[in-house]
């Protein structure tokens, strides 16, 4: 069989440069309906929790908003005892009561509201990273089971070209052309294969069964065929440029140092504590004497508000420093997966080419043997080379499709959920 069966054509289209015109609507061959990942990823546990903690962020930013500056409510009683020098003695039954309200320093409220509302742009931007992890992974399993189920056909295939082969042996040894030894050798060749058909299988059911539990709702349902790769358009640079843009991950770095300049800016604000002011009332001597009168309690700052704001301020710095390694980071991934994209389609047509010559190979071989002129042991290590070579090629074919939608992923040129 022609490997080029294998590799026929489903898709033509191709993308455009990805520099100033940005990227072509393009198909997606070997994936599943993306409407279908989409509703799957919405529902994925990891991402609804991280839609929770939107929420939570958002009665946090309400909470600073109001702030802890409360109304306190003072009430308190007394018994006066009284033994003047001269007369008896006395005793008053006294109460008293007071309220009281801190009150925020202007500037503080403003940093509370901006503090509230980057707690809730980061939990946003948690949420869109969580998406983008689980299409990852979802990416990632899927291509596990496509493998795997290439894998059991590519075995299947040659198990059904052996058995072929086993079944003619056969009949040749029955009309006494054929030695009794290689209709030994065609059989065990034909096992070998059903034994690497029977653990193809079963890895194929595995890789199944996980997406099915992971992924509840996609459907299992793989293309006949496995798409040509297209090689990658555009330079690295724009690669980069265009996956730092949309990274979840760098944005939630830029997200850490914006709170934490806020959260020092709000630090160094509490340097100067807040005042309390109040009212209060008392009734002395059974209401001989009756005060009224008002009153501010300032604390007195001390070491530990210098140090907090410090603390911030060096919180700020190593967010900043985090941020410019969170870019290191992603950029020398970007650069190391294009290079795996674009050297995975060389890498396939290589692929390609030596399997196709491998069965040709095969394919000669056993025309020799059906003419007399070659031995059965040739014709054998012929057939398991072939099949090694197309099983090399399938995978590879599938390396290549799979890292250049990783690729379009980490730009958010597939499955785009933002």
């Amino acid at each position: 069989m022609k490997i080029g069966l294998f590799f026929r054509l489903t898709v033509g289209l191709c993308i455009g440069g990805i520099g100033g015109t940005g990227f072509a609507a393009e198909a997606m061959p070997n994936l599943p309906p993306a409407e279908i990942v989409t509703r799957v990823l919405q529902t994925n546990l990891s991402v609804q929790a991280a839609a929770g903690q939107v929420r939570v962020e958002e009665a946090n930013r309400s909470r600073l908003e109001a702030g802890q500056y409360e109304w306190n409510v003072r009430l308190g009683g007394q018994q006066r005892r009284s033994k003047p020098a001269t007369g008896t003695d006395e005793r008053f039954n006294e109460w008293n009561a007071a309220i009281e309200r801190p009150l925020r320093l202007p500037g503080k409220g403003r940093l509370d509201g901006e503090l509230g509302a980057a707690g809730v742009a980061l939990a946003e931007t948690a949420h869109g990273d969580a998406l983008h992890e689980a299409s990852r992974n979802l990416l990632k399993s899927w291509f596990v089971w496509l493998k795997e189920s290439a894998s059991a056909a590519q075995w299947s295939e040659q198990f059904a070209l052996l058995d072929k082969q086993s079944k003619g042996i056969q009949r040749r040894q029955q009309l006494g052309d054929a030695a009794r030894l290689e209709s030994i050798q065609a059989a065990a060749a034909l096992a070998q294969a059903e034994a690497a058909l029977a653990q193809a299988k079963m890895r194929q059911q595995t890789a199944g069964e996980d997406l099915r539990r992971r992924y509840p709702g996609l459907p299992l349902v793989a293309d006949n065929t496995i798409a040509e790769p297209t090689p990658v358009d555009g330079n690295e640079t724009d690669w980069i440029n265009a996956i730092l843009e949309h990274s979840h991950e760098l944005e939630f770095a830029r997200g850490e140092t914006q709170r934490a300049q806020i959260v020092a800016g709000r630090a160094s604000r509490d340097r100067m504590p807040d005042p309390t002011i109040g009212l209060h009332v008392s009734r002395e001597r059974a209401g001989e004497d009756q005060i009224f009168g008002a009153y501010i309690s300032i604390p007195l700052p001390g070491g530990a508000r210098r140090a907090g704001s410090d603390a911030a301020l060096a919180q700020a710095d190593v967010a900043g420093r985090r941020e410019a390694f969170t870019t290191q980071k992603i950029t020398a991934e970007s650069a190391m997966l294009y290079q795996s994209a674009t050297a995975a389609f060389s890498t396939w047509q290589a692929s390609r080419s030596a399997a196709e010559r491998q069965v040709q190979a095969a394919d000669m071989t056993a025309r020799a043997y059906q003419l007399g002129e070659g031995s059965l042991n040739d014709l054998l290590a012929a057939r398991r080379l072939a099949n090694e070579a197309q099983l090399a090629a399938r995978l590879v074919q599938l390396d290549a499709l799979e890292l250049r939608y990783r690729l379009l992923l980490d730009a958010h040129r597939l499955w785009d959920m933002d």
